[in-house]
């Protein structure tokens, strides 16, 4: 028997309370975790990110930096419609700032993925597009072989998972992968406008 849509609403808003509540991993930070998730029941485009930021910890505000700028280039999307386009989901694969290491920011806390995406992503049945921002979300959503490398994963392209989503891998927009980009043009040349056309389609 098919769930009836108000119960599956319902669902959904628990699901989002829940994670905005989450303290999982309190023990494991050194600061009070501050979960940042974006999500509707009318998302289209879903963006699968590694883990808030410093910046995006303390504002609350997912991809506010410069890492988000360079996304919304990609995307052709201007600032203000990216926060208020219902179409867009923001569900990263962390959903608390990890803190910061030697070499930037910490990996995203391994509790959340297992925990929450498969309860959001099906309440999400009308998204067609997953951005898939480096190498920690597509090793969770896609069949990486383990010696291939980001650029091998990003140049392999788009796969369709069981739900007839399209999985679209990307390397992360941040400032740090500026060598990554100047060393692979190709990524500009081929991979935007594939990008900018998968998003048209998705929001068709």
């Amino acid at each position: 028997m098919a769930v009836p849509d108000d119960a599956t609403a319902a669902v959904f808003e628990r699901c989002l309370h829940d994670i905005r509540a989450c303290r999982v991993c309190s023990g494991a930070l050194a600061h009070t975790p501050r979960p940042v998730v974006v999500a509707d029941r009318r998302a289209r485009l879903l963006i699968v990110g590694q883990a808030p930021g410093r910046i995006v910890h303390e504002t609350g505000i997912p991809w506010n930096d410069r890492s988000g700028d360079r996304l919304r280039q990609w995307l052709q999307i201007s600032y203000d419609d990216f926060y208020a386009d219902k179409r867009i989901a923001v569900v990263p694969m962390g959903f608390c700032f990890p803190g910061t290491g030697a070499n930037g920011d910490l990996p995203p806390r391994p509790e959340c993925a297992p925990r929450w995406h498969r309860s959001l992503l099906t309440a999400m049945s009308d998204v067609k597009l997953a951005l898939l921002m480096g190498a920690y979300a597509q090793r969770y959503y896609l069949d990486v072989p383990r010696d291939w490398s980001l650029s091998d994963v990003v140049r392999n392209g788009p796969v369709h998972d069981a739900e007839g989503r399209v999985l679209f891998p990307l390397p992360h927009p941040s400032p740090r992968n500026l060598a990554w980009f100047k060393h692979n043009p190709w990524f500009d040349a081929h991979i935007v406008p594939a990008l900018r056309a998968a998003l048209a389609n998705a929001f068709a």
